[in-house]
């Protein structure tokens, strides 16, 4: 057995949980934050047996994809406060980590 420790954006996570749900797979969400543009994550926890791992980081591949958002360059986020100058900056954001961990015992009580 399989324990996915999964961190999105919280923009990400509503369609996430629901395709995750319509295959068939429980999970336990979590609220998190992550420190880069200081915006929501979640942390989703899912448990799945070892050969339903691919199919589950299939889920999270297609509804989680990375893309651009653009900041403004100097922003408080790369410069020391009250600092705004230069251009804006391209980041990448979305996407998903996931963690797939062994789990040693399972017990529903």
């Amino acid at each position: 057995m399989k324990l996915l420790l999964t961190i999105v954006q919280d923009a990400d996570v509503g369609r996430l949980q629901s395709a995750l749900s319509e295959a068939g797979f429980q999970l336990t969400k979590l609220a998190s934050t992550g420190g880069f543009l200081r915006e929501g994550n979640t942390t989703l926890l899912v448990g799945v047996e070892d050969e339903e791992v691919e199919e589950v980081t299939g889920i999270i591949h297609d509804t989680c994809r990375e893309r651009t958002r653009v900041i403004p360059g100097g922003s408080p986020f790369h410069a020391p406060e009250a600092t705004f100058a230069g251009p804006p900056v391209e980041v990448p954001v979305g996407g998903a980590i996931v963690f797939v961990l062994n789990v040693e015992s399972f017990q529903r009580l």
